[in-house]
């Protein structure tokens, strides 16, 4: 299928061609019908696209605050290849359509096949042919309404929350500054309301056409026109309401705001414009400044959008979805006309150069749609649902038992080994895929992914030969030698069981599993399939600075003492990590790294956990008990400053001390002391050398880089953190070796 997509590094925008996304439980695959170009927010993102580095900087300070903090905790070096990563990606746009559902996911009931619906989000309704849709951003079209008219949804729901947050009233009087998209639909939903609309723009064209859609009066904002208008119709008191739908970084919207407000009036910023707001104007008449979020109460919180979960709605009454269906409604019954904002219709296929019109200012519009041709119904495989996590009284490191089957042939030296990778995200672009790129004797067959465009972006920056979303395909195809699954959390150990069953060899991001159950089941496949090639992407092991720390301290004879303090830091709000109810805690899907550096450090499994949590926050306590008395204990910690080290080790034991400092520094204390050389480029945490011992692992058939027992064993580790927090006791690992 079709996408557009730009490239922010470069400017490029592009029709590209990408995997269909698949269908996945508790939301709808819609075929595009129309989709809406947001003249402000898109044209603003394509704008930035074509800046310098400089340039863009200047746009964006909260990113360039981000990768300050990221160099602090990361290195210069690291920071850059991620920051690269992304702006050298193709990203989507678009974020209102309406199509038509070409499948249903399970856990839905309110639509069918064939049915119109209106869709939002700027991951969801994307302009591309097909896009998958959760069902909390999408809505039934109501009969009779034109689906070119339908595409409108999402703006007109953004609209409408602003107008909520006015709280307007019959007979009040209102001003709109910026009479573009957004402005044009607040004044049609105001006087559709009983409110009296004064609109402002430079444009005299628009202000033609908010007359026309029911304002009162229009003139340009730095005209005496306006003051006269709202003098006249509020009887010089000042209007009740004023909603900024205006952007640019000029400071006259909300100065021309306060001057003809009335005193305790509202201000309502909808859109993205200056807010350096006159101190004395606005609190001599103690006006109320109000924030519009997008399109109503459930954006920006994943609960909502992407897990379903709807707000009551006696507590809710308008919520992201409602706004949606409320705005349909409206246009169906012609209470409101988006027909004269339409400036332009444009075929799909025309997507690039009606852009660079828009860019250049060549095409002039309110409003620009893109039509999609119609196309024969693709054969699409619905995604399983995921297995809730079972929740376990006790935990057990579970028997490895291996089947009959016939272990992995060696490969011929000369062949190279096809590598297939589940998901490529952020981890995956930036710490896996780039040191396989280049490895001589590896081949980068097929990426699966559910979204297309990011299949798409990692199949032309490190030329995989297919992307696909079909991961049945790639399981079944016998070219592939090893599946790599770095996928969120929840999806680990079904997609590693399923790989197993089919044979291949696989690498999986930590965590291998979630749950016990989930656990068992991966195990369950290694004793029907005889196929234990698994290996976990613990690759604090591998690190060579730890390494060569750890030779240097060479054996022991006594227990030993190891702290482990992990100043995690604090996660920015609407991180998928924070989904707990789907993708486990912090410390579930990160922990396992920690655990396994310190069993490998001292050479043996544990065999008890002891877990206490700081109230209020995310801090960890966490004591691990070994066999021959040795004890680990790992902070983790949230509340932490940002700029202290990340990761700080201390091994103690026979008179020695091995100390790592952000896998920048090592030293060890003993007879000799020996101090590591700073790093002088980057944290080698390795991944590098994990992934080398994996591939040689895969072209030989010899012993995997780490004893499947001992990721067991790791894992159940990690588990029984959870279980000691809620018991508040420490807890056994029975089974343990």
């Amino acid at each position: 299928m079709k996408q557009v997509v730009q490239n922010y590094k470069s400017g490029e925008l592009a029709l590209l061609d990408v995997p269909v996304p698949g269908c996945k439980a508790d939301g709808v695959l819609v075929r595009s019908a129309y989709s809406l170009i947001s003249t402000g927010t898109e044209l603003m993102k394509v704008s930035e696209a074509g800046m310098s580095m400089l340039g863009k900087a200047r746009s964006r300070p909260d990113q360039v605050a981000k990768v300050v903090q990221s160099v602090a905790a990361n290195g210069v070096p690291a920071t850059y290849r991620k920051v690269m990563g992304k702006l050298d990606s193709y990203t989507p746009l678009g974020y209102s359509l309406c199509g038509v559902v070409e499948q249903v996911g399970a856990g839905i009931d309110d639509v069918k096949v064939g049915d119109l619906v209106a869709c939002a989000g700027n991951e969801h309704a994307l302009h591309a042919e097909l896009n998958w849709v959760p069902k909390n951003l999408y809505a039934p079209v109501p009969d009779g309404l034109a689906p070119r008219h339908a595409a409108f949804g999402t703006v007109g729901s953004i609209a409408m929350q602003g107008v909520r947050q006015g709280e307007s009233r019959l007979g009040e009087v209102a001003l709109v500054i910026g009479l573009g998209l957004i402005g044009q639909l607040v004044v049609q939903l105001l006087a559709a309301s009983g409110v009296r609309v004064v609109g402002a723009d430079p444009d005299p064209v628009r202000c033609e056409l908010a007359e026309r859609l029911g304002a009162a009066a229009c003139g340009d904002p730095g005209s005496a026109a306006v003051e006269h208008a709202v003098a006249e119709l509020t009887d010089g008191h000042g209007v009740d309401q004023v909603y900024l739908a205006a952007g640019g970084g000029s400071n006259q919207p909300v100065e021309l705001a306060a001057r003809l407000c009335r005193d305790r009036g509202r201000v309502v910023d909808i859109g993205k414009c200056r807010l350096d707001l006159p101190w004395n104007a606005y609190y001599e008449k103690e006006l109320d400044v109000r924030f519009s979020r997008s399109y109503g109460p459930g954006r920006y919180d994943p609960a909502y959008e992407l897990e379903g979960r709807d707000y009551p709605i006696g507590y809710v009454r308008w919520t992201e979805r409602r706004n949606l269906a409320c705005f349909l409604d409206l246009a169906a019954r012609g209470r409101v006309d988006v027909e004269p904002l339409i400036s332009h219709i444009a075929d799909f296929d025309d997507a690039v150069p009606t852009y660079q019109r828009l860019k250049d200012g060549e095409l002039k519009a309110v409003a620009v749609l893109f039509r999609y041709p119609e196309q024969q119904e693709p054969d699409q495989k619905e995604d399983a649902a995921r297995a809730p996590e079972a929740e376990a009284p006790a935990v057990t490191v579970p028997a490895v038992r291996r089947g009959t089957a016939a272990p992995s042939p060696a490969r011929a030296a000369t062949a190279p080994v096809r590598l297939a990778f589940v998901g490529a995200g952020n981890y995956a672009t930036s710490m896996l895929l780039p040191h396989l790129a280049q490895r001589d004797g590896v081949e980068l067959s097929t990426v699966v992914t559910t979204t297309a465009l990011s299949a798409a972006n990692a199949q032309r920056k490190f030329g995989f030969a297919a992307a696909t979303t079909d991961l049945d395909a790639v399981l079944g195809d016998p070219s592939v030698d090893a599946v790599f699954v770095v996928t969120r959390h929840s999806s680990h150990a079904e997609l590693t069981r399923k790989a197993l069953l089919a044979g291949k060899t696989v690498f999986v991001e930590k965590p291998l599993a979630l749950s016990e159950d989930e656990l068992a089941g991966v195990l369950a496949a290694v004793e029907e399939s005889g196929n234990d090639r698994l290996q976990v992407g613990f690759n604090r092991r591998f690190a060579p600075l730890l390494n060569e720390a750890r030779k240097r301290f060479g054996a022991r004879t006594g227990p030993a003492s190891l702290r482990y303090l992990v100043n995690a830091g604090r996660l920015d709000h609407g991180s998928w990590y924070l989904r707990q109810g789907t993708e486990g805690s912090r410390f579930a899907g990160e922990g396992g790294h920690f655990i396994d550096t310190a069993s490998w450090l001292l050479d043996a499994d544990p065999v008890s956990v002891y877990a206490t949590a700081a109230p209020g926050n995310e801090d960890l306590q966490v004591v691990l008990r070994y066999p021959d008395g040795s004890t680990a204990t790992i902070s983790y910690v949230t509340t932490g400053a940002p700029g202290f080290p990340k990761e700080t080790l201390d091994l103690v034991a026979d008179g020695k001390v091995l100390r790592l400092d952000d896998f920048v520094r090592a030293s060890v204390y003993g007879r000799k002391r020996w101090v590591s050389s700073r790093l002088p480029k980057a944290r080698d945490k390795g991944q590098s050398a994990e992934l080398a011992a994996f591939v040689r692992a895969v072209r030989t058939g010899g012993p995997m880089p780490v004893p499947l027992e001992s990721l067991v064993a790791t894992t159940a580790a990690t588990l029984a953190v959870r279980t000691g927090l809620a018991g508040g006791a420490p807890v056994t690992l029975t089974g343990a070796r």
